[in-house]
């Protein structure tokens, strides 16, 4: 008999929803025990994966063997990772699964970790989708969750980084070599930058910023949406100039400062930045508007603002 090929257990990455939700590359070696990789758009070759998050639904279905797969959403600050859980996965996977769908029909918010495979698959129509197939999960309180969020962020900076390094070399073995990146770090990007071309980092950045808020205290955000604030124009009952006006000028110009990479920021980010802390865009649009008149900021580019 032929001994059995060892198998090598891939690591596990930290990684947000945004990144490993727009994939559209797979790998997959030729042998046939070799592991197969979701290619982000970072560069990052992902065979498992570390996510946690709300637990936002778990529905089971019938399938033609008998037998029932819970498919379920799992959404952190940057968006919802897909999971499925079937006959392949561990009995304690499959156990608490069913466990958390009753917990959920109560409506009790439960914040869920998990390591999980990853997975890419295409639709007769030609969609392309992410999925994960948990391996391990638990339920986690906020002091952990927060602990990932961070865990999370500082790996997701990492892997921009890396990535606005590689701009620097041309999108092959040759040139990447003479960078200090390793050789599977090489190997992602040189795979990302030929199939998805220019990667806008922005969303990302503002993906850290979230997830950090949260973790430096803003833990009610982990398991409910954000309170709004309810700042309004002058045709309105409140009164614009209240105590939420300063709030809206002190976080445009944390924005800035935390995007600002020497070019300024650009007028659509600074707005998505803004709703996204819970301001109205006319609102944070006007306060901009202000803010460059009286000199606070400036803009060295059309549409693009830094302070002065």
């Amino acid at each position: 008999m032929q001994p059995m090929r060892s198998v090598k257990r891939q690591p596990a990455l930290h990684m947000f929803a945004s990144e490993y939700g727009e994939s559209t590359l797979s790998e997959k070696g030729s042998g046939e025990f070799d592991p197969s990789f979701v290619v982000t758009k970072l560069g990052s070759r992902v065979n498992r994966v570390i996510v946690a998050g709300l637990l936002e639904r778990i529905e089971g279905r019938d399938v033609a063997n008998g037998s029932v797969i819970y498919q379920g959403q799992l959404r952190d600050p940057s968006g919802i990772n897909y999971f499925s859980v079937g006959d392949y996965v561990s009995d304690s996977v499959k156990e608490m699964t069913i466990q958390l769908s009753a917990r959920l029909e109560s409506g009790e918010p439960i914040l869920v970790l998990m390591v999980a495979k990853t997975r890419l698959y295409q639709t007769e129509e030609g969609a392309i989708y992410t999925s994960l197939r948990p391996e391990e999960m638990c339920v986690i309180d906020a002091q952990r969750y927060a602990s990932w969020l961070a865990k999370t962020s500082q790996s997701l900076m990492h892997r921009m980084s890396n990535y606005v390094t590689s701009l620097d070399f041309e999108a092959n073995s040759e040139s990447l070599s003479k960078s200090e990146m390793s050789e599977e770090q090489i190997l992602g990007l040189i795979a990302s930058r030929n199939h998805y071309g220019d990667v806008d980092l922005e969303h990302y950045r503002l993906n850290v910023m979230q997830a950090l808020d949260i973790a430096e205290g803003k833990l009610d955000a982990a398991t409910k949406p954000a309170p709004q604030r309810m700042l309004v124009d002058e045709s309105g009952d409140d009164d614009p100039s209240g105590d939420d006006k300063p709030d809206l000028e002190a976080a445009i110009i944390d924005i800035i400062t935390k995007l600002d990479q020497g070019d300024g920021v650009e007028f659509e980010t600074i707005l998505v930045n803004a709703e996204a802390r819970g301001f109205q865009r006319t609102i944070a649009e006007e306060k901009l508007e202000e803010l460059s008149d009286d000199g606070t900021v400036h803009e060295p580019a059309f549409g693009w603002f830094r302070l002065v």
